[in-house]
């Protein structure tokens, strides 16, 4: 196991700088400079102005010149400065956001893996039965309805018309001032409706992935001998078909590793969260490379983990698969 671990490690160096590569030269090949988004409100701006910024941002370098300084620069952890007003370092501006993110991320994760499972079981052990039927028609009302658009409509609802929850931030004005359990129960309120909205979506999905998995495997021949050997039909189920049906599973919530960092543009921006989806927004739009660059190699690097994660939590829930690597 820890030579396959050794293993894979080194070869996700060579794919980073692969990822790295092909995302700096798409984002320089974007129209617009950083440059001119900065003085396009400006248009007194002499020629020499704007070459003189382009020379202190190191625009006026060959492309590959700028690709080796910043990968010289990666190499010592330094994701370099924003190119922003305030020309802060781009670590601080990250690290900022990711507590947000990331906290907020991690209860849809928990919400959805604690409901979707139990929900796909269900399902499956229940087929065509009207719990199977109502968990279908669910699945398809998460499939189909628009989460922005559900977004929209329940802040209209729950904010606007009937008042109950607030609409955006994470915090009331004057919060600062509550005590400590005023100042939680003002957190809950903040974050029911975006965690509500993001659930819904991801669990439908999941419960559904969940549910084909586990007819799949029940169908096996291994589960129909543990069944004629007289084993209890719940041991059948959650000891035998269980840890083979989230395999597939487990593929996914080793791909959601990166959205628990990289965050949500749509529902951050819906719901005025200052998080790490609003900064890459925020950083795309003014050209600002290095924020750019520096959320997206984070994304990498947590996909690319998140790949190994899976893998090794297959070896985990599959036996046969570890004495393999063995």
């Amino acid at each position: 196991m820890l030579y396959y671990l050794l293993k894979r490690l080194l070869m996700m160096i060579p794919l980073l700088l692969g990822i790295t590569l092909i995302t700096f030269v798409v984002i320089h090949l974007a129209p617009g400079e950083p440059v001119e988004m900065q003085v396009a409100m400006n248009p007194k701006v002499s020629a020499e102005a704007r070459q003189r910024l382009r020379e202190h941002y190191g625009l006026d370098k060959p492309l590959n010149v700028q690709y080796v300084k910043w990968v010289a620069r990666l190499a010592r952890l330094d994701f370099g400065r924003s190119f922003a007003s305030d020309n802060r370092p781009v670590l601080d501006k990250i690290k900022e956001r990711v507590p947000i993110t990331l906290a907020l991320n991690l209860i849809v994760l928990v919400i959805e893996v604690g409901l979707a499972i139990p929900i796909g079981v269900l399902a499956a052990t229940h087929r065509n039965t009207p719990l199977d039927k109502g968990i279908t028609v669910f699945v398809f009302l998460g499939f189909a309805v628009p989460t922005f658009w559900l977004a929209l409509l329940l802040i209209y609802l729950f904010g606007v018309q009937l008042g109950w929850l607030p609409v955006s931030g994470l915090h009331s004005l004057g919060s600062d001032g509550f005590s400590r359990i005023r100042w939680f129960w003002d957190l809950v309120k903040h974050l029911l409706l975006p965690v509500s909205v993001m659930a819904f979506g991801a669990l439908a999905g999941m419960s559904r992935y969940m549910r084909s998995n586990m007819l799949e495997v029940i169908r096996q021949d291994y589960i129909t001998t543990a069944r004629a050997k007289g084993l209890p039909e719940r041991t059948v189920i959650y000891r035998h078909a269980l840890r083979n049906a989230l395999l597939p599973v487990i593929t996914l919530l080793g791909f959601s590793l990166p959205g628990l960092i990289g965050g949500s543009v749509i529902f951050e921006t819906i719901f005025g969260i200052p998080g790490m989806g609003q900064l890459f927004y925020a950083g795309v739009m003014a050209r600002d490379y290095p924020l750019v660059m520096g959320i997206l190699i984070i994304g990498a690097v947590l996909t690319l983990l998140g790949n190994l994660l899976a893998d090794l939590c297959y070896a985990v829930a599959d036996p046969r698969i570890r004495h393999g690597q063995s």
